[in-house]
């Protein structure tokens, strides 16, 4: 692997730690907060593709084990990976990679701008629903709730994180017009 590929695998993992400071906005009583590190999920995965996106979760998974405060609400350790929020955060790894695939093909296939902000939205919305499941799944068994309650209580994320989607989308197509494919990891 390449300095520059591991630069920015480095830089993804920071965005997503740095987008962890901003305060997560908790909802009722629905254990999971509304935080805005899916985002740079969704943008390590629509910008750096799915390798690059994929060894960005599992740098921040590593950070996250050793203790590090770098999730939302300076939350970290070994602990957090069994909370109700732990679907949620293993299922970033799905995610970007999933994120990354499309937007690969996409970015290798499609050289109109608004069919590849739309395709990279379409991306980075698979990204969400993956990302979801996973959330759902775990929340559902650790929080012993329903699946339909664990689905009902998760529907209050499906704007922002769709909101999420559009600006991985936007940012995504930026880098990709001003520095081409080059920023991808493959």
């Amino acid at each position: 692997m390449s300095t520059r590929s591991l630069v920015l695998i480095a830089l993804f993992t920071a965005i997503i730690v740095v987008l962890g400071l901003v305060p997560p906005i908790m909802v009722g009583f629905f254990p999971v907060p509304i935080h805005a590190q899916s985002l740079g999920v969704l943008l390590a995965g629509v910008v750096l593709g799915a390798r690059g996106g994929g060894l960005t979760v599992l740098l921040l998974w590593v950070l996250v084990a050793v203790g590090l405060p770098v999730l939302s609400g300076g939350r970290g350790g070994l602990a957090v990976f069994l909370g109700p929020t732990a679907g949620y955060l293993v299922g970033f790894l799905p995610a970007a990679v999933v994120t990354g695939w499309l937007s690969d093909k996409a970015a290798h296939r499609i050289t109109d701008r608004w069919k590849l902000v739309a395709s990279f939205f379409v991306a980075a919305a698979a990204g969400v629903v993956i990302d979801h499941i996973f959330g759902i799944a775990w929340l559902a068994f650790a929080a012993s709730l329903t699946l339909a309650e664990a689905v009902i209580g998760n529907l209050i994320f499906v704007p922002g994180d769709l909101i999420k989607a559009a600006i991985a989308a936007y940012v995504g197509l930026l880098l990709t017009i001003n520095f081409g494919n080059r920023i991808r990891i493959g």
